[in-house]
């Protein structure tokens, strides 16, 4: 079954939003083929290899259309034994604002779910804009109060909506009015800083959607005596950077870690920087090993490298805004804004940035903030911070104790504790209350005792707390399924779907998620996973070729497999929908026992409609339903028998040291008409990496094969090599994708430093990639010059 919906953004300790997709079921599945001995060593490249071709195929939520393309981004490990494979969809190129997707792959290869934005699925008449690019940057900057900067805009495919629209999306930077400040924020008279993505349909002007990076949160200095951090030594100096946690540093509004003489920072002043940097450098790092220790996270992004923290803002706020943590003053300016749940709060917005898609409605970016507060107090548990469930507690911003309270919301601005349709639409603060109030319930129950607060249930159910750091596992767990525009609704599917990988159907686990977001009112979804007994059965479906043509009143046929992937072989019953106007399906034979396979003959009446389509093919047994999906092309009759053929890769990536070498099998296959003669070339290798095809030419419905040469000077990164089959009737294209990994070499471009996945850069700093000169134009860490998602943050300067 599949779920949905989508969104963009970061945060800080104020805002919200979420959403996803999966399954409906609590089954693992399996891809067709063996897997290669290299990636079954290694369980984030066999995730990797198995997701590909999940992807690949559109196996069941990650349907597709014949002009999508899912692009892999990351590899995430999570705990109990699964890994999360992060895609962007494009569509004829473009990307796809709102066509994510996750492929969830326990350690053995074997698919436990998948998710998806809801609208990702794109059809366009046209990808040429009526507006141009000025007009979009000129709508854009009318959207801020004051404009410091606007980049250029890039064209994309907004889908966060049911109807795709082509859109340009700009952004622009500055400051708007904040329409729930009761302060100055430092920028102006009730003006916030802003860092404003417009998207602007490309063919009215209209202003379809925005999304801020920069999410405003607010709280006060707190000093936590005397800690132990990790520092740096710089010659006689100390530096508060971080030697083992990479990325993780703390300086001033200038960016620049903070330097000491000796090993002793601060001075206990409420007033003095460096005091507020141990607070913040602290909890930043302690916060890290919670991730590491309680939830199977490997830094910040999922990947062991983190952002940095700065202090000194003159602002009653706090913030992340998209490349850093800022921490302000309190109201009376005696305090610096750094206490642990608000520094895990803005680093807890950064982690939601790391892992999918913005969430759609308000209250959910600001609870997930809170939740990894409350987290980081329990896994730290200093005595001047003691663990609890309200939020910057210490603050006191403007003289009225905590800013929201987990465990009874409506004690702080009268925060809502239970779910009704007016939350999506509140200030995104107040909003947070349903989320919060769910997560107090699963981690500590309605009446937990030993000196904890009791928990009003919407309901008037009792619910029996399982711990918080189980809550977090399977918090942390629904938010690697995370795509664009998540819901609550979402939300509770994919906890419920978490607690199931992780503890089982039949757990306690899942029936307390379930409980809590009962206790709040939160309603049961369709198709959500069912806290009993897990299905002893169940299988996988797949479809071989993926893509043909049909010439009107012809046919044309493909297999259908299905494997047993758990448990008993079972009755699987075919069918197909969504096919064009006068095609018709057969099966033969129509049902299999898992296991067999089936062919579907598709039959294009003398008057079927002419065209490309995707088509669903359904599979439903006793365990559940999937599905898998098949391109067709309609033709006319009036012509001849058109000569037409593919080529794909298999795999279709590889991961490789410098040094290295990798292959795979490029194979052709004739999908319409006669066999023909293919000469196969492969391009787009960069400097340092050599490819070649042997043969280099077969009759279409034979083989190669793809081999890449990676030499030792090589940088890490990912270079797509394009492979070329040219035929009398046409080209086409596949692509390889070669990552590689360890050490960067000195520098390329005369001496120009490699671009590093772990550096924080600033505007003005200069890199090579990829054999390209690169300039920055932003704050980044982790944003890759060259990738569609870093246009705004890197500048091209030209090939070295």
């Amino acid at each position: 079954m599949r779920r949905k919906l989508a969104s963009f953004g970061v945060v800080a300790l104020t805002t919200g939003a979420a959403l996803a997709v999966g399954f409906g079921t609590t089954e693992a599945k399996t891809v067709p083929d063996s897997q290669p001995a290299a990636a079954a060593a290694d369980p984030q490249l066999l995730a990797a290899t198995v997701a590909d071709r999940a992807a690949d195929s559109g196996l069941d939520a990650l349907a597709k259309g014949p002009e999508d393309s899912f692009v892999r981004q990351a590899v995430v490990p999570g705990a109990g034994g699964l890994n999360y494979v992060r895609y962007h969809r494009t569509y004829r190129g473009l990307p796809v604002v709102g066509g994510d997707a996750v492929v969830t792959v326990d350690d053995t290869g074997n698919i436990r779910d998948t998710t998806a934005a809801e609208y990702g699925r794109v059809a366009l008449r046209s990808v040429t804009p009526r507006i141009t690019a000025a007009r979009a940057t000129a709508t854009a900057k009318a959207q801020l109060k004051v404009v410091e900067h606007a980049a250029e805009p890039q064209l994309v495919v907004y889908a966060l909506t049911k109807t795709p629209r082509l859109a340009w999306e700009a952004l622009v930077e500055g400051a708007k009015v904040d329409d729930h400040a009761d302060h100055d924020h430092g920028h102006g008279a009730g003006l916030v800083p802003s860092r404003l993505h417009v998207f602007v349909d490309a063919l009215t002007g209209k202003v379809l959607d925005t999304s801020d990076d920069v999410k405003h949160a607010t709280g006060t200095g707190y000093y936590l005596g005397r800690v132990t951090f990790d520092t740096s030594r710089s010659g006689s100096n100390y530096v508060m950077t971080d030697p083992n946690r990479s990325g993780l540093r703390c300086g001033g509004q200038d960016g620049q870690s903070y330097t000491n003489t000796s090993d002793t920072w601060g001075n206990g002043s409420g007033t003095d920087l460096r005091t507020a940097c141990v607070d913040a450098f602290y909890a930043a790092q302690k916060t890290w090993d919670m991730l590491g220790e309680w939830l199977n996270r490997r830094g910040y992004n999922g990947n062991g490298g983190g952002p940095p923290a700065r202090v000194g803002l003159n602002q009653v706020n706090a913030f992340w805004n998209g490349s850093y943590t800022n921490f302000g003053r309190s109201q009376d300016g005696q305090r610096q804004v750094t206490p642990i749940d608000v520094v895990a709060h803005e680093y807890g917005h950064a982690i939601d940035q790391y892992t999918g898609g913005a969430a759609r409605e308000a209250g959910l970016g600001e609870a997930t903030g809170d939740i990894f507060g409350a987290l980081a107090e329990h896994y730290i548990n200093n005595p001047n911070d003691p663990p609890d469930y309200t939020v910057g507690e210490e603050v006191n911003l403007v003289g009225r104790g905590p800013i929201r309270n987990m465990y009874n919301p409506s004690l702080v601005n009268n925060d809502p504790n239970c779910w009704s349709s007016a939350v999506p639409g509140m200030e995104v603060h107040k909003a947070a209350g349903p989320l919060n109030h769910w997560f107090y319930l699963l981690a500590e129950g309605s009446n937990p005792g030993g000196g904890k607060p009791s928990s009003p249930t919407c309901n008037n159910s009792t619910v029996v707390g399982i711990g918080i750091q189980k809550a977090g596992k399977i918090f942390m767990g629904a938010m690697n399924k995370k795509t664009s525009g998540w819901t609550h609704a979402r939300y509770r599917v994919a906890t419920l779907q978490s607690a199931v990988e992780l503890y089982g159907a039949a757990s306690t686990e899942c029936n307390t998620v379930k409980a809590a977001w009962n206790a709040i009112s939160f309603p049961a979804q369709s198709g959500e996973p069912q806290c009993q007994s897990a299905p002893s059965d169940n299988f996988s479906i797949s479809v071989s070729p993926t893509a043909g043509s049909v010439q009107q009143g012809q046919s044309v046929t493909t297999t259908v497999s299905t494997r047993t992937t758990q448990g008993n072989a079972q009755t699987v019953t075919l069918s197909a929908s969504g096919l064009p106007a006068g095609v018709t399906a057969s099966f033969n034979p129509p049902s299999v026992t898992s296991g067999g396979s089936s062919t579907l003959t598709l039959t294009a009446s003398a008057s079927a409609t002419v065209g490309a389509k995707a088509i669903t093919i359904t599979g439903t047994a006793p365990s559940g339903s999937h599905t898998a999906t098949y391109s067709v092309t309609v033709t006319s009759r009036d012509t001849d028998p058109v000569d037409d053929f593919s080529v794909s890769v298999s795999p279709g990536s590889a991961t490789v040291e410098p040094g290295g070498s990798a292959t795979a099998s490029v194979a052709t296959a004739t999908t319409s008409g006669n066999a023909q003669a293919l000469t196969l070339s492969v391009s787009g290798a960069p400097t340092g990496v050599t490819a070649s095809i042997d043969p280099s030419s077969v009759t279409s419905g034979g083989s190669a094969t793809l081999s890449v040469q990676v030499a030792s000077t090589v940088a890490r990164g990912s270079y797509p090599l394009t492979v070329t089959a040219s035929g009398t009737s046409g080209t086409k294209t596949a692509t390889f994708t070669v990552t590689v990994q360890g050490d960067d070499p000195p520098g390329g471009c005369n001496g120009v430093p490699a671009w590093s996945a772990t550096t924080a850069y600033s505007p003005g700093a200069k890199v090579s990639h990829n054999g390209r000169l690169w300039n920055s134009t932003w704050y980044s860490t982790g944003a890759e010059p060259g990738a569609p998602q870093s246009w705004a943050v890197w500048a091209d300067a030209g090939a070295c």
